[in-house]
């Protein structure tokens, strides 16, 4: 039973990495549609919360203590709503667009290393030089870091696929696809630094609110505001706010239900047991399954020098697990 509960947390973290592939898969290809990357995060963050807020209120209610939210808490849920979840998904989509799926779950490799460091800073990542421990995270993080300027620097040879459509991003607006491409990368750098800081704010938020159910319904539900707000800004017209089709309507329903409700429950979980870094250590993981099956399904762009990667991602499976 003991080994049972260590393992849970990597058998869960493992799902998740399937789970969040199968979400950049299906974005991007209904982005290659057509449709709205902000109108995406908007229905997304939408559908979420129709879906968390009656499993969050009925789970509250069959409890005998309940959590308030104090100001405190509302302002901590609102801001890790803005930084993890709004405009990490509004820069994320624009990257993802510009730049392929299997680019952006490469360059989120970024995460382990960009968390490591930030939660260093801040203390909850204690740090011993001397430690075999403290050594193995440090040199995964040059790992990390030197393999994502590797994806966004240097391509190499085309090995596979595909041509870039138009579509409604705000950041497309040359026909230069090398720094369309740059572009890409560093809007998916961006938000990879969001998602890090988010995993950082979790613990206080999960410390002065730890329904996680209710936390999850209150972060879709502010994600909803603040992404609707963005989107009136950028699109006033309600014409763009319009789903087209019904494969369109089939991923950002899966994104909301298994990507944005579930996982935040999950990650809440993992987090407040286990720590912001590792739940930030099993995302070189998703880099493989996007990897392959973009390519299969998407037909992406593969290029030699991007192949580095998979050096690394060797390379944190073995680095990143003296942190267990």
């Amino acid at each position: 039973m003991g080994h049972m509960e260590f393992y849970k947390p990597i058998i869960v973290m493992i799902v998740m990495q399937f789970t969040y592939g199968a979400v950049s898969i299906t974005t991007r290809a209904s982005l290659l549609e057509g449709m709205n990357p902000r109108v995406f995060v908007f229905y997304r963050q939408a559908f979420a919360t129709l879906v968390m807020a009656p499993v969050a209120y009925f789970s509250s209610r069959s409890k005998t203590t309940r959590c308030s939210i104090g100001w405190k808490s509302f302002w901590l849920i609102f801001l890790a709503s803005l930084i993890g979840i709004t405009i990490s998904q509004m820069v994320f989509l624009e990257g993802l667009y510009l730049a392929s799926s299997s680019v952006g779950s490469a360059i989120f490799n970024l995460v382990p290393a960009i968390t490591f460091v930030a939660a260093s800073i801040i203390g909850y990542e204690h740090v011993n030089i001397r430690s075999l421990r403290t050594i193995a995270k440090i040199f995964g993080t040059v790992v990390c870091v030197t393999s994502a300027a590797a994806i966004a620097l240097i391509k190499g040879p085309k090995l596979l696929n595909t041509h870039l459509p138009s579509s409604n991003s705000l950041l497309l607006n040359s026909s230069e696809f090398d720094n369309i491409w740059l572009l890409g990368c560093l809007c998916l750098f961006a938000s990879s630094c969001c998602w890090s800081f988010w995993l950082i704010i979790q613990v206080p938020v999960t410390k002065s609110f730890p329904d996680h159910l209710s936390l999850s319904a209150w972060m879709c539900f502010m994600a909803t505001v603040q992404s609707g707000a963005f989107l009136l800004i950028t699109d006033p017209h309600l014409d763009a706010w319009k789903i087209t089709s019904y494969f369109q309507f089939g991923s950002v329903l899966y994104a909301a239900i298994v990507g944005s409700g579930i996982s935040i429950i999950l990650q809440s979980w993992i987090i407040q047991k286990c720590g912001p870094v590792f739940s930030a250590m099993f995302n070189p993981l998703n880099t493989v399954v996007v990897t392959i099956f973009a390519s299969i399904f998407l037909k992406e762009q593969i290029y030699v020098g991007r192949q580095v990667n998979l050096i690394n991602i060797k390379l944190n499976f073995i680095i990143w697990e003296h942190m267990l």
